[in-house]
């Protein structure tokens, strides 16, 4: 995989880990990061006590979040932060480490935002669902309050309704919610075949085409909030730049669910995969 050999630093600790579950040999958190200020230290350490290991992919971060990260990785050996030299986009970060997790024996991964928004609490709760159903994909359905921007909650709505077409209402509850768990082998099959889901288009694109090989879906509600800027949150979402990017992907997926319409309508009337 073409990113795996990307250069990277990577600090993995010699201390104990500082709290937390004992450490999972089959599941880790996946954190992609870039330029999310000085909260992901609190959300790091959140997650820490809810999960072991966890690893964080810090995308050419520019911020001076790398460097605070490999430090807290320093002094605990259940967090591990790999630092690429250039910004490649969501989907590139977490190839990157999914890649080296599949190498290191690791069968899932649960992805997360590094900005605070998604809720640490709920790692437990999505990582027992993957145990107990370990070919399905585990996707989070957000359940916003009144920090949501109204634009952000409406627009989405667009981009599911899609992903439901593209798939013939296989199951995907939100496809743009990006905490989720993915078995790793059939993720990084699409993703080495696709050259696409390197960016903001990773969540739908990925969700649509990882339905079309069939796994199995199981949708679970999560709290999701906004911070302000005042209360250290941070927005990468260009709305032109990247509801542009998502168009181009649904155009790609129409086409590509048009090609596989007969099996679709006969996966549709015959068979059970929600779970």
């Amino acid at each position: 995989m073409s990113e795996s050999a990307a250069p990277m630093t990577a600090s993995t600790g010699t201390a104990p880990a500082r709290g937390g579950p004992p450490a999972s040999t089959s599941h880790l958190v996946l954190i992609p990061s870039y330029n999310p200020g000085p909260l992901v230290l609190q959300t790091v350490r959140l997650v820490r006590a809810h999960w072991t290991p966890v690893w964080v992919v810090v995308d050419g971060s520019s911020d001076g979040t790398a460097e605070a990260l490999q430090q807290l990785a320093g002094t605990d050996n259940g967090l591990r932060v790999m630092v690429l030299p250039h910004n490649r986009g969501k989907g590139a970060a977490i190839l990157h480490g999914a890649g080296l997790a599949r190498a290191a024996g690791f069968t899932h991964a649960l992805t997360m935002d590094s900005d605070g928004q998604h809720p640490p609490e709920a790692i437990a709760r999505f990582m027992a669902a993957s145990r107990d159903s370990p070919q399905a994909l585990i996707l989070g359905r957000p359940i916003f309050d009144d920090t949501a921007p109204a634009l952000r909650v409406y627009g989405r709505r667009i981009s599911n309704w899609w992903a439901n077409v593209e798939t013939l209402w296989y199951g995907i509850g939100d496809s743009l919610f990006g905490l989720r768990v993915y078995p790793l082998e059939p993720l990084l099959a699409i993703m080495q075949r696709h050259p696409w889901m390197r960016r903001f288009d990773f969540d739908a694109e990925s969700a649509v085409r990882l339905c079309w090989r069939g796994l199995p879906v199981q949708n679970l509600p999560a709290a999701v909030r906004y911070l302000r800027a005042e209360e250290g949150g941070v927005s990468h979402f260009h709305y032109w730049r990247d509801n542009a990017l998502l168009t181009w992907m649904h155009l790609r997926l129409m086409l590509g669910a048009l090609w596989r319409l007969p099996w679709l309508i006969h996966r549709r009337l015959t068979s059970s995969h929600r779970l």
